[in-house]
């Protein structure tokens, strides 16, 4: 299995960002999909999940600025970022979870992770 990330890259404060995780060697529409970050000295926190059956989970302080998408024809996910500030910089990973009650937050129940792609905001 392999989860490829790529779409970080530096961009300025109140720019966006589409990030992509191309899935391979899995079955992708039946697994729930995930985006982690982890920022500069900070632990790997949530950021958003996408169910199997299309629900969508956030962070509380993301929502209304990142959306959570999947092409289950072109075993891709997506994150589209807007509004990004200096606290979004983080190194983003993408996981994958097989598990019949997803948690969405829980990283430990996710079996697949990507080698995450650097997303930094620069003011």
């Amino acid at each position: 299995v392999q989860l490829q990330a790529s779409g970080g890259g530096l961009v300025q404060v109140g720019n966006s960002l589409r990030l992509s995780c191309a899935a391979s060697g899995l079955t992708f529409s039946k697994y729930n999909m995930g985006w982690f970050r982890r920022g500069p000295g900070k632990e790997r926190e949530f950021v958003a999940g996408l169910g199997v059956n299309g629900r969508a989970h956030y962070a509380a302080d993301l929502e209304n600025r990142y959306t959570i998408s999947r092409d289950n024809a072109e075993n891709t996910l997506y994150l589209q970022m807007n509004s990004l500030n200096p606290e979004d910089t983080a190194v983003y990973y993408c996981a994958a979870s097989g598990y019949i009650q997803y948690e969405p937050r829980a990283s430990d129940t996710y079996d697949y992770w990507g080698q995450g792609t650097q997303v930094t905001v620069s003011s």
